[in-house]
C-alpha cells in the first residue's frame, strides 16, 4: 500500500483528483469506481474544473457506482444517482449511458443484483475503485460481517450506518433501510484502488482497517490483501497511523 499524506481536506482532494485524472489521460476510456457521500465532493469539484480548462477529457470514460438506495428515484435529492449527476456528471463531458448506478425501484432485487454484476463483467471490470471507509469500516454499504467473496447485493444498513446518513436527510426516519452495493470481490479486483479518508473521526478505523486483523467484522480490513492500494489521508485521518 502506498500512502499520500495531505495537510487538510482540500490537498486531499487535490491530491486524490490528480491520480484519478492521470488515469482518464493515459487511459481515455478507463472504467472508474466510484463513491459518494461528503468526503469525495471536492475530489469530483477538482475533476470539474481540470473538465472545464480541458486537463482531463470524461467523454470516452464509464462510471460504476459503489451504491444507491432501495426505494428512492433517480430524482430524489437523497438519491445516489440525483448525488453523481449533480455533484459530477452534469459539470462534465461524461456520456450519461456511459454512468452507472443500481435501479433503485428495480421490482425484483435478486434480478437487479445479477444485472449489477454483468455490467461490470460487460465493462472488463474497474481500472481504478474511489472508496471511502464508513465509522465502522463499511466499504460501499458492505457492512461488518459481509464474506468478502459476496457480488452485488441488497443489504440492511446498520444503525451507526443509518445515523451517519442521517445528516444528509431531514431525521433519522427518513433514511432508507436498504441499499444496493457492489460487493467486496468486485472492489478488490479493481485493477487500482484509491481510498480517501479526512478528519479525526475516521483515525480509529483507519487504524483498525490497515494495523488490524483482517476480518470481514472491519470490512475495509481486506484491502490489506492487496497490493494496489493508495491510500490519500489528511493529517487528522492518518494519525493515528505510523
Amino acid at each position: 500500500m502506498r500512502v499520500i499524506r495531505a495537510k487538510d481536506y482540500n490537498d486531499m482532494c487535490r491530491k486524490a483528483a490528480s491520480i484519478l485524472c492521470a488515469q482518464v489521460v493515459l487511459k481515455p476510456n478507463s472504467v472508474l469506481g466510484l463513491a459518494t457521500g461528503s468526503t469525495p465532493l471536492g475530489v469530483y469539484r477538482q475533476l470539474a474544473e481540470w473538465n472545464a480548462l480541458e486537463d482531463v477529457d470524461f467523454s470516452e470514460t464509464t462510471t460504476i457506482n459503489l451504491d444507491e438506495y432501495v426505494g428512492l428515484t433517480p430524482d430524489d435529492t437523497q438519491s445516489y444517482r440525483y448525488y453523481m449527476d449533480n455533484n459530477f456528471f452534469r459539470y462534465v463531458n461524461i456520456l450519461p449511458e456511459n454512468t452507472y448506478l443500481p435501479n433503485g425501484l428495480a421490482a425484483d432485487k435478486t434480478e437487479e443484483c445479477a444485472r449489477y454484476d454483468a455490467i461490470i463483467r460487460a465493462c472488463n471490470g474497474i481500472d481504478m475503485q474511489l472508496l471511502g471507509i464508513g465509522n465502522n469500516g463499511h466499504i460501499g454499504f458492505n457492512e461488518p460481517g459481509t464474506a468478502f467473496e459476496k457480488g452485488t447485493h441488497c443489504v440492511s444498513l446498520t444503525e451507526s450506518t443509518i445515523s451517519a446518513n442521517s445528516r444528509f436527510f431531514d431525521s433519522e426516519a427518513d433514511v432508507p433501510r436498504f441499499a444496493y452495493t457492489m460487493g467486496i470481490r468486485a472492489i478488490v479486483q479493481a485493477r487500482h484502488i484509491v481510498v480517501i479518508v479526512s478528519g479525526a473521526g475516521k483515525a480509529e478505523i483507519l487504524k483498525d482497517s490497515f494495523t488490524g486483523p483482517v476480518t470481514p467484522q472491519v470490512p475495509a480490513s481486506v484491502l490489506q490483501l492487496c497490493s494496489n492500494v493508495i491510500l490519500v489521508g489528511d493529517e487528522a485521518a492518518l494519525s493515528l497511523l505510523v
